[in-house]
């Protein structure tokens, strides 16, 4: 499997389906002084506490989760448009199964449900969740359900917070606070191992969000929802990685609105400004699921899609290339590596599986059903399945939407 593995990336890549970042993998990302094992009082190693976030990026990479409302919305139980996370208290079932697939993918990380569950953004217009539900109300019942699922399992717990429209309203650094500390008390209460600002557009809000987070005595990461061009006023995304290095951030990165190809072009432009500036915080990336090669210089990313987001199927990763992303965002420095909006169960076992050589082995438990290159139709009862069953066979295979007459790209963005 290990052979597998290592080359997989390098097979896509030569395909087209991933580009290769220019430049050369260095070390940045992972850091010359690890911190402690987990000890005990005694100082000896502690095999009942679980290694923290830093801890385990320093050792090596860790795998992320992948989309929650994008895929609730699909499965029934998330309103598009408000895309808010009620759904952690009409349905916790749905969302205690989502949380046991990725786990179960071998996610190393898993992030409450709460994208979206700011008090300003439960009460604008047109959003039904703010008459009966607080955000209070819903980031600690999203707590409750993520430590049920994980009981025991050695599997860091993340408190997510999102963009809240007071920083759009221009309400000012003080109302944008109160609604962030308002978003994380759940997560301090709870306890969860380690604070998340993601989506943001602007990074001066994520220096406000991180501002704030490291008064908690928790790992601090955020991540911003950018591409090449930089942030939405547009502020390069090298200088944008060096704000956030030096406000205090131990991880940061990018999630959301672009595919793997562009923020791993993003990636590169922040990782060299801060090589320059000689700062070394964690890198992480979490990215669309979705192709989307025509936004690359959109600042609203892939929503300026006529598909986005009810048709977006034809263009979603296959898991090999998955597999590729990973590999890539790894040798680029990348060490939290998961996914976002399209991004499911399979791709999150896809990054577990590519990354296992540098985690020591290590698999989620759908990897006892996954054989490596179809290996497994080899004893299907149809010819057909049987004939696939190699790995030439999925190394020359360039999947088809099935729908003659459509565009590979769109020729007409949204305006």
């Amino acid at each position: 499997m290990s052979l597998y593995l290592s080359r997989l990336s390098k097979t896509l890549r030569h395909q087209g389906l991933l580009q290769k970042p220019s430049v050369s993998a260095v070390s940045h990302g992972v850091r010359k002084l690890c911190r402690s094992a987990a000890m005990n009082k005694d100082g000896a190693p502690d095999p009942i506490r679980k290694k923290g976030l830093l801890e385990r990026l320093c050792e090596g990479p860790v795998v992320g989760d992948g989309s929650y409302v994008f895929t609730l919305e699909r499965r029934g139980y998330v309103l598009a448009g408000p895309w808010t996370p009620e759904v952690v208290i009409e349905h916790p079932e749905a969302v205690e199964s989502l949380h046991r697939e990725y786990l179960h993918a071998g996610a190393d990380v898993l992030q409450a449900s709460t994208f979206y569950s700011s008090d300003d953004k439960l009460t604008m217009p047109g959003h039904e969740a703010g008459r009966t539900i607080t955000c209070k109300e819903l980031n600690d019942k999203a707590c409750t359900i993520l430590k049920e699922v994980v009981g025991g399992a050695d599997v860091l717990l993340c408190g997510a917070m999102s963009p809240t429209p007071s920083y759009l309203d221009g309400k000012g650094k003080q109302a944008v606070q109160q609604e962030y500390a308002k978003q994380m008390q759940a997560f301090i209460d709870h306890d969860l191992d380690f604070l998340l600002a993601e989506f943001l557009g602007h990074v001066e809000e994520a220096e406000w969000a991180i501002e704030l987070m490291k008064t908690k005595g928790k790992p601090v990461a955020c991540t911003l929802r950018i591409g090449p061009k930089g942030d939405c006023a547009k502020v390069p995304a090298g200088e944008c990685a060096v704000r956030m290095a030096d406000a205090g951030a131990d991880v940061i990165g990018l999630n959301c609105l672009f595919d793997p190809n562009t923020s791993l072009k993003t990636m590169e432009l922040m990782k060299t400004e801060l090589d320059k500036r000689g700062l070394s915080p964690y890198l992480m990336m979490q990215p669309l699921g979705f192709h989307c090669p025509e936004v690359e210089n959109e600042d609203e990313g892939y929503q300026m899609l006529p598909e986005c987001p009810f048709a977006l199927e034809p263009r979603q990763l296959t898991r090999f290339e998955a597999h590729a992303f990973a590999r890539a965002a790894y040798d680029l420095g990348v060490r939290y590596i998961g996914g976002c909006c399209g991004f499911e169960p399979h791709h999150i076992r896809a990054i577990s599986e590519e990354l296992s050589p540098e985690r020591g082995g290590k698999l989620g438990e759908a990897s006892k059903k996954h054989v490596p290159w179809g290996g497994a139709l080899k004893d299907s009862m149809l010819e057909p399945n049987r004939n696939k069953a190699s790995r030439q066979h999925w190394e020359m295979t360039k999947p088809a939407s099935g729908r003659p007459g459509h565009p590979d790209v769109q020729p007409k963005l949204i305006h």
